[in-house]
C-alpha cells in the first residue's frame, strides 16, 4: 500500500509547498546579498600614448635645439683642445656596398657642452653620475640683454634673479636657471664672443655671466638642477677664480655653456632636455640640449 502523501494540485498550500517557497527565498536572498558584495570590474584604461602620439601632440614647432652644431668653427675655451673630425673611411668598400667612419677629438668643454659638478668640486658628481632626472627640467630664463648690453662684464646679481621672480614667480625646484645675455647673436665670431681670439690666452676675455652669489642663491635658496647660460661660461670672462663655477659645483649643480637659440624661449614653461655624452669619470662633456616650449 502507497503511504506516501498525495502530491497536491497546483494552487494548493501545505507543508510540502511551503518548504520549497521558504528554500526560494533564501535563495533569492543570498543571490542579492552575494550581488552587492561583488565589485564592478573597472571599465578598460586607455593604452599609454607611443611616442608617435606624444610627438604628434607636441608638434615640431614646439621642439627647440638649444645646440651649436661642432665643426671646425666651434668655440672653445682658448686653453682648451679645439674639435677635430677626421675621417677614418669613405666610400666603397671591397664588397661593394658603401661605408664612412669618422674620429674625433677635443675638450669636454667647448661648444655646447655640459659641466659636471666635478669640474670645479673634487668630491662632486662626474658626467656620468648625475641623475638622469635632474636632466630633464623645467626653463627658467632670465633676460639681462640690456644690462650686458651696456656692460659685456657684466655679472647677474641676486636682485636680477628676484626681479625675475617678482614678475614669473618662484623659480621651481629642480629647474634649469638660464641667463639671456644676448651673446648668441656673435656666435660663431670667435673675438666677439669672447671679446678676445688670442690663441692660448684666456687673460683678456669679456663677456657677462653669473655672479657668485647669485649662483650660490640659486643652488641653495632655489635647488635648481642646473645653471644655463648663451656664452662661453657661467662666471664672466674677466673671472680668474671662477667663483659662480664654484658655488655650483659645491651644491652639485651642473652647468650648460654656450647654449644656442635662448631667444626662443619664453621666461618660463619651457620642459629641458640634456642629453650629454656619458663619460665615465668625465668633468663634462658635448651635449645635445633639447627644448619643449608650453
Amino acid at each position: 500500500m502507497d503511504r506516501r502523501p498525495p502530491l497536491l494540485p497546483p494552487g494548493r498550500t501545505g507543508r510540502p509547498h511551503g518548504r520549497v517557497s521558504s528554500w526560494s527565498a533564501i535563495l533569492l536572498l543570498a543571490a542579492g546579498s552575494l550581488a552587492a558584495c561583488v565589485v564592478p570590474p573597472p571599465p578598460p584604461s586607455s593604452p599609454a600614448p607611443g611616442a608617435a602620439e606624444i610627438l604628434a601632440a607636441i608638434g615640431p614647432d614646439r621642439i627647440v635645439d638649444l645646440s651649436y652644431a661642432f665643426d671646425q668653427r666651434t668655440i672653445y675655451w682658448p686653453t682648451a683642445q679645439p674639435f677635430r673630425l677626421t675621417s677614418d673611411f669613405h666610400g666603397r668598400t671591397a664588397g661593394g656596398f658603401f661605408y664612412a667612419s669618422n674620429s674625433l677629438c677635443a675638450s669636454e668643454h667647448g661648444g655646447t657642452h655640459l659641466d659636471a659638478p666635478s669640474h670645479f668640486a673634487e668630491a662632486g658628481l662626474a658626467a656620468d653620475q648625475i641623475p638622469p632626472g635632474s636632466l630633464i627640467a623645467p626653463a627658467a630664463v632670465i633676460d639681462v640683454r640690456a644690462a650686458c648690453a651696456a656692460d659685456p662684464d657684466r655679472a647677474a646679481t641676486v636682485e636680477d634673479v628676484r626681479a625675475y621672480e617678482a614678475e614669473h614667480g618662484p623659480i621651481p625646484q629642480g629647474a634649469v636657471a638660464i641667463l639671456f645675455t644676448g651673446w648668441g647673436a656673435r656666435w660663431p665670431d670667435r673675438k666677439s664672443y669672447l671679446g678676445d681670439d688670442t690663441p692660448g690666452d684666456a687673460s683678456r676675455l669679456h663677456f657677462p655671466g653669473f655672479s657668485a652669489e647669485a649662483a650660490a642663491f640659486l643652488a641653495k635658496e632655489r635647488h635648481v638642477a642646473g645653471l644655463g647660460i648663451d656664452t662661453a661660461s657661467i662666471d664672466r670672462g674677466m673671472s680668474r677664480d671662477f667663483q659662480a663655477h664654484q658655488a655650483a659645483a659645491a651644491a652639485n649643480v651642473y652647468n650648460l655653456e654656450n647654449l644656442a637659440s635662448v631667444d626662443r624661449l619664453p621666461p618660463k614653461g619651457a620642459t629641458l632636455i640634456v642629453l650629454p655624452m656619458k663619460i665615465a669619470g668625465g668633468t663634462g662633456g658635448p651635449a645635445r640640449v633639447i627644448a619643449i616650449l608650453p
